[in-house]
């Protein structure tokens, strides 16, 4: 297969990067969603370290940091993405205890049980749910909490072309049931889970996107990865509209044993 023909995400990371960086948040999700899967965890105090992992452009990290006062390190692997991370936390005056850094998921710097908390909001799936479960354990205290969300299927039965969909953009989706069981198997107590709703989709993120295609298309005209990039999106767009009764993201909350 030519480069052109490739899905844009297959080559061109930096665009991909670019175009996300423009976002509070880089998917689905809200203040309220971030703040209730907050009510399921205990005992986080000043003194707390929390990990937002792939933390994007920290627009729910803010959030974490208004609803405690733990430090936090943000993690995402583009830099432009914890260019503006750091900004943000600036901004709301919030440098002091929340700092981002560039690394990697898969690599990450922690010592052993440093962590009180590990949050990571619609990026697990970069690692693999079960992959990330497992990996990161190490990472989190004795008693401390995992907190995620991740695509998740709501029925046991779909039509064709919305499996078609998700086996090939992320084929470890998985059933609620059988993610609760993952957390169970990795060493947590599922502690709670619950549907994001539907308007962290359609209002706080397709819509934004809409509004944004344009100019990013005219900003790089003719090129063929932005084109296919913006293709992609608005297809998974059309089937989420189309779809959504059968699958959505789902906040998962364990506490490790």
């Amino acid at each position: 297969m030519d480069q052109e023909n490739k899905p844009a995400h297959d080559f061109d990371i930096d665009l991909i990067c670019e175009y996300y960086s423009n976002f509070e948040r880089q998917g689905p999700g809200s203040p309220e969603t971030s703040i209730k899967a907050l009510s399921f965890i205990d005992n986080l105090n000043g003194l707390s370290q929390i990990a937002d992992i792939g933390c994007g452009t920290g627009g729910q990290t803010i959030v974490l940091a208004q609803q405690t006062t733990a430090n936090i390190i943000g993690i995402d692997i583009a830099p432009i993405m914890i260019e503006k991370f750091n900004d943000n936390m600036i901004k709301n005056n919030l440098q002091n205890r929340i700092k981002g850094v560039v690394g990697s998921m898969d690599n990450l710097s922690f010592k052993k049980e440093e962590l009180d908390m590990i949050f990571s909001e619609g990026a697990i799936y970069n690692i693999g749910f079960e992959r990330g479960l497992n990996e990161w354990n190490k990472y989190i205290k004795q008693d401390g909490y995992i907190a995620v969300s991740e695509a998740s299927w709501f029925t046991e039965n779909r039509p064709s072309e919305i499996t078609d969909f998700w086996m090939n953009a992320y084929p470890e989706i998985d059933t609620i049931s059988n993610c609760i069981s993952k957390i169970q198997k990795a060493g947590y107590i599922p502690m709670a889970s619950f549907i994001i709703p539907e308007y962290c989709w359609t209002d706080n993120f397709y819509k934004s996107h809409a509004s944004f295609q344009d100019v990013f298309l005219n900003k790089y005209p003719g090129n063929k990865a932005v084109e296919k990039l913006i293709a992609d999106e608005r297809y998974e767009a059309r089937m989420y509209n189309e779809y959504k009764k059968y699958y959505g993201y789902v906040f998962y909350i364990g506490k490790k044993i």
